[in-house]
């Protein structure tokens, strides 16, 4: 029996049993800027966060025999942000997608537990949910260990073994050190 649909499910606090029972659907376009912590990840002279567009699905999927359907989330993100090139240090435009699947159970235990015999993704009904926060930490997860552009917009003014025209040249001084001995 499916669950009568709210008028609107709340994304800040959803009660995920009975947005799968409805077979519920959410889908957001939010300015980056209202995900403070995705927000901070931006290269401060950055144009081309667009907004973050993400889509939510949940259905009720037959659980082991005997067992009660299990609620399944499916989450869809995407978004383009300028991180901090490593090599230039300039804005580089990442693209972020997100494409996963959530099963959910009873408490955090349960969920903790199964979680590292899982291929999916497990995540506890109680305390609710963020949508909102699980798209933020998912599109998180999506950043690059080391985002750089393919080819840097302008040149690279070091790179590995060059020496800066204004550094001075050092003497060795194991050099310094061998013409004092055989000064003696």
């Amino acid at each position: 029996m499916k669950a009568k649909a709210p008028s609107s499910w709340n994304a800040e606090r959803i009660d995920m049993r009975a947005f799968a029972q409805a077979g519920g659907h959410l889908s957001a376009q939010e300015p980056v800027e209202a995900f403070a912590r995705l927000a901070a990840e931006r290269h401060p002279d950055g144009t081309s966060a667009g907004p973050l567009q993400w889509a939510a699905q949940a259905e009720m999927r037959p659980g082991l025999p005997g067992a009660e359907p299990t609620p399944w989330l499916h989450l869809q993100a995407e978004v383009t942000l300028d991180l901090t090139c490593q090599r230039c240090l300039g804005p580089a435009p990442v693209r972020l997608l997100v494409d996963r699947w959530f099963r959910f159970v009873a408490d955090e235990a349960t969920a903790e537990r199964e979680d590292e015999d899982s291929e999916e993704d497990v995540l506890a009904l109680e305390p609710r949910p963020s949508l909102r926060a699980l798209v933020e930490d998912e599109c998180l997860m999506e950043l690059p260990l080391v985002p750089m552009h393919e080819v840097c917009p302008t040149p690279v003014s070091l790179s590995a073994g060059e020496v800066p025209d204004a550094a001075p040249e050092r003497e060795n001084p194991f050099a310094r050190l061998q013409r004092l001995r055989q000064g003696d």
